[in-house]
């Protein structure tokens, strides 16, 4: 009840926001034809309501439908607020230009009636330049979140990462590793593009491979028309994986157990089963290649504030104190700092991702931005503090935005040397 309240009130005023913007379009279009006018009219308010509408029915109806409409709707909605709020400044400059010649007006007519004499006003016009300046530029992001969805969302890139571990057994030096993350494979709509970035993947034959979380967005059945393509990741030494935030089924059931949302869990963890993966919840591998072994821990998801702590580290971490090199994997972030700097120090580097550098952002070789940086102090790329290091990797697939702009998915191969 008290969401449909909240819900209830952000449309209308989105509504008065809308209306607002229709007036101002409309008076800079004096020369419109009447049909011309009627039609953008019936267009204007046809689309407001109906994605009003469809983000509500997004929300409280769980059907196979608008689950399949609601990453649609909810994209349409945030394009539509993000461009009226771009022009809303250029409104409100205007509306104050008016506000001082009204009152310069009404001043310079008190002084002429004290002298019983009477000025003529016209109407103070809304300026073209302004209102038009606004739709340009309320245009430049409406064109690059269109841009990001048509070519972003599925440009996969190889990022090379030379990871130098002092300890690690010499049988080991020069190995490579691969790491995913984020798949979200609910959000994806072109098989096509996402069997390519697997074939990507396997064609630098890594020897081993971590998954880090978020294989789907809500339900372990997204998975199901894309299970065969991930089921082709394999390497020689295994693939490891974990779970991330979306894994549970939280956001769909809720945070309290229930029949259902056991057994979506328990049909992830035989997903991943019958993919070939190794998953870790809460517990290690010994990796051995020449009778030499470094350690492989896999914790459930650990986040900060809303994010659930399901992790248990000290679990994943038992029996491996002899172990002269440990690989976490820890699908947030955010766990490096909170817990594994302070406690577990023998942790030489752990693998996370979950950020998924926000989608947007600008990510060059010496210089990295995103708003997500905000959120994280570690969102992107390779972090060291002392003998530690975190590795984030901005995700393969996308959630809500179905696009990129600007941080591309990525596909991480690490070469793990010894100095």
């Amino acid at each position: 009840m008290r969401q449909l309240i909240t819900l209830s009130i952000i449309s209308i005023l989105l509504l008065a926001f809308d209306l607002y913007c229709y007036k101002a379009i409309l008076s800079v279009f004096k020369n419109w034809k009447p049909t011309t006018k009627k039609w953008f009219k019936i267009s204007y308010w046809a689309y407001t309501l109906l994605l009003i509408i469809g983000v509500f029915c997004s929300i409280y109806f769980k059907t196979v439908l608008f689950l399949s409409l609601k990453s649609i709707i909810l994209v349409a909605f945030f394009l539509t607020v993000i461009c009226k709020f771009v022009l809303l400044p250029f409104l409100i400059i205007d509306d104050l230009r008016r506000l001082v010649i009204k009152l310069t007006r009404i001043r310079k007519k008190n002084v002429v009636d004290s002298t019983k004499e009477t000025i003529a006003g016209n109407p103070i016009s809304r300026s073209d330049f302004l209102v038009k300046a606004g739709l340009i530029t309320a245009a430049v992001p409406l064109s690059s979140l269109s841009w990001g969805i048509i070519s972003g969302a599925y440009d996969y890139q190889i990022k090379r990462v030379k990871l130098v571990l002092p300890n690690l057994p010499k049988a080991f030096d020069g190995i490579t590793m691969a790491q995913i993350s984020d798949i979200h494979s609910g959000s994806f709509y072109n098989k096509t593009a996402v069997k390519g970035g697997v074939e990507m993947l396997l064609a630098e034959k890594p020897d081993f491979v971590f998954f880090t979380g978020d294989l789907v967005n809500n339900l372990t059945n997204e998975v199901r028309e894309y299970q065969d393509i991930f089921s082709k990741v394999k390497a020689p030494l295994g693939v490891y994986s974990t779970l991330g935030n979306h894994d549970y089924g939280d956001y769909h059931f809720g945070r309290e157990s229930s029949p259902a949302k056991v057994k979506n869990l328990q049909d992830m963890i035989t997903t991943h089963k019958t993919m070939g993966w190794n998953l870790l919840m809460n517990e290690n591998r010994r990796l051995k290649v020449n009778g030499e072994e470094i350690g492989i821990l896999g914790i459930e998801n650990w986040g900060m504030g809303r994010f659930p702590k399901y992790g248990k580290m000290e679990l994943a971490h038992q029996n491996t104190h002899d172990l002269p090199v440990k690989l976490l994997l820890s699908h947030d972030p955010s766990h490096w700092r909170g817990e594994v700097l302070e406690k577990y120090q023998d942790i030489d580097a752990m693998f996370s991702g979950h950020t998924h550098g926000m989608q947007f952002g600008v990510k060059l070789k010496d210089f990295q931005w995103s708003p997500v940086q905000y959120l994280y102090k570690e969102w992107a790329g390779l972090y060291r503090e002392k003998q530690q290091q975190l590795y984030v990797n901005v995700g393969y697939g996308f959630l809500g935005y179905p696009g990129r702009v600007g941080i591309l998915p990525e596909i991480t191969i690490f070469e793990l040397k010894r100095a």
